[in-house]
């Protein structure tokens, strides 16, 4: 734990001093585009924040290589390195797609492109989907298996992209589900594997976890630098290749059978903590194909815009991001920790996921119920106690000895000049 941890903290430390760097730079040469119609930011801001992630990403791995010959788990991790170079190479290859997009706004059929293109050099060498941890079940092989994880990754990078809206939206949610994964696929190996728990799993989502630390503070509202797409699909792709990863690096037939929860959290927990992204992309992809337009066609309907215009500040629409995330992922964590580490029946996590998405909902929801109750004391209020309280009471007590005393044609030039008064 210790090693993962020191490796996270590298990440964090180059990913937020390169920030700042880029940050500079991005100033210096104008490399900012156009506020867009569908953007929330009123002010030019840099989009180019995924690469200080990436670089600070590549720095962390660089470590662990570095000292891997001191490390027996590590050593043994980068003894066969093809995988975490293919990872490496298809994250390069996302940043400069993501970068060009971010500078010159590249079609979707382009980007799209280049998403295949690295997803498949991440199945191409090894990282698939081969079975699933539930009594060894298998679930393809061969190119379909190949097939199957290519668009995995790529859907997985879209709904990160789509949710990509918000002053650290992204960042923290990503911050958050990895965090969790993080836990789980560690404890998961080290019970399944107690002699090598160091698994490229477990290594890919603490490095992106430092990474988002370390970027959260310069795109913490009011942002100062945008991930951008560079980043946002560079961390979908990082979520999906860690997820992916857990299933060739546990023993499937190790599960405890007689535990139906626990071994179904490696299907679960990828969903749970995704399960923002998935609402916004699956959301997205009907509304516009409905509509007649491309899938990647960009508007202003996302669930981050719709809770700005329920009500929500940017600040509240990315905290209830958040708080659904953490439900979602850490009660579903718990139907493995509670009866595995504490002998406990799953329906404790049961309470606590139903009451956390509770909270969530009335939370999300709050503004609705604010607006419902405004219109209803406006609208049960009597005609005359509206009009008397746009006015000082002071004043209203006056108004009918003030009227006796005003002459006449004093009265009539006020009325006339009124209008015009309106007008200015």
């Amino acid at each position: 734990m210790t090693l993962f941890l020191l490796l996270a903290l590298v990440s964090a430390i180059v990913t937020f001093v390169l920030s700042i760097v880029v940050y500079k730079l991005s100033h210096k040469y104008h490399l900012y585009p156009k506020i867009r119609e569908r953007d929330v930011h009123t002010r030019p801001t840099p989009r180019l924040g995924g690469i200080a992630m990436f670089l600070g990403i590549l720095v962390a791995f660089g470590v662990a290589y570095l000292i891997s010959a001191h490390f027996a788990p590590l050593r043994m991790l980068f003894a066969d390195p093809q995988q975490i170079l293919a990872i490496l190479g298809a994250a390069l290859l996302i940043v400069l797609v993501g970068v060009a997009d971010d500078i010159w706004d590249l079609d979707w059929m382009t980007k799209l492109a280049g998403q295949f293109i690295a997803a498949g050099l991440v199945a191409w060498q090894g990282v698939q989907i081969y079975s699933l941890p539930i009594g060894g079940l298998t679930v393809w092989s061969g190119w379909i298996s190949i097939v199957v994880t290519i668009v995995a990754i790529v859907v997985v990078m879209n709904m990160i992209n789509f949710i990509d809206g918000l002053d650290g939206l992204v960042t923290g949610v990503a911050l958050i589900a990895n965090g969790v994964f993080f836990l789980y696929s560690y404890l998961l190996v080290r019970d399944t594997s107690p002699t090598n728990y160091f698994n490229l799993a477990s290594l890919i989502a603490a490095i992106l976890v430092g990474a988002c630390v370390g970027f959260l503070p310069l795109n913490w509202h009011p942002a100062k630098m945008f991930m951008g797409d560079a980043g946002a699909l560079l961390v979908g792709l990082l979520m999906a290749t860690s997820a992916i990863a857990i299933t060739g690096q546990i023993d499937p037939t190790a599960i405890n059978r007689s535990e139906l929860f626990p071994a179904f959290i490696p299907l679960l927990l990828p969903v749970a903590i995704m399960i923002i992204p998935l609402l916004d992309f699956a959301l997205a992809v009907f509304r516009r194909v409905r509509a007649g337009k491309s899938p990647f066609s960009a508007d202003r309907k996302h669930l981050h815009h719709r809770l700005l215009d329920m009500g929500h500040s940017h600040l509240h629409a990315v905290l209830i991001f958040y708080g659904w995330t953490a439900a979602a992922s850490i009660g579903c964590l718990l139907y493995y920790i509670l009866p595995v580490y504490f002998g406990l029946p799953t329906w404790y996590a049961t309470i606590f996921l139903i009451t956390s998405l509770l909270i969530c909902t009335i939370v999300t929801l709050a503004p609705l119920g604010r607006r419902k109750t405004g219109e209803w004391v406006s609208q049960s209020a009597p005609a005359q106690i509206a009009v008397l309280h746009q006015f000082d009471p002071l004043d209203e007590a006056a108004a009918p000895a003030t009227a006796l005393l005003v002459p006449t044609t004093t009265r009539a030039t006020a009325s006339a000049a009124a209008p015009a008064e309106e007008n200015v």
